[in-house]
């Protein structure tokens, strides 16, 4: 397949400007590296015989465990209401957020 290239700082500074961040040429230089060493690791990951091994979603055999869903009795208006620091007009009042 071979589809990995290699990252260049002129890519890295582009990808910045585009994502209005801001590097000091060291850490552009540490970034070209960086991302260069996980292209090669994708790399030789792809050389890899996947023969017959099953594609995994999770690395531990996990399922989900759902109950039913039954309904039940629940709290009255009131009653969830009792415990609010402040209510009214049959709701929870909040300071305000946004102004």
């Amino acid at each position: 397949m071979g589809f990995f290239v290699s990252v260049t700082l002129e890519d890295v500074r582009k990808v910045a400007q585009l994502a209005r961040l801001r590097f000091d040429p060291a850490e552009a230089e540490r970034l070209v590296a960086d991302l260069n060493q996980m292209l090669d690791y994708a790399a030789a990951l792809e050389k890899l015989d996947t023969t017959g091994v099953a594609p995994t979603s999770h690395v531990l055999p996990v399922s989900n465990v759902f109950r039913e869903d039954t309904p039940a009795a629940s709290l009255t208006q009131a009653e969830a209401l009792s415990n609010a620091p402040s209510s009214g007009f049959g709701h929870f009042r909040v300071p305000k957020v946004i102004e």
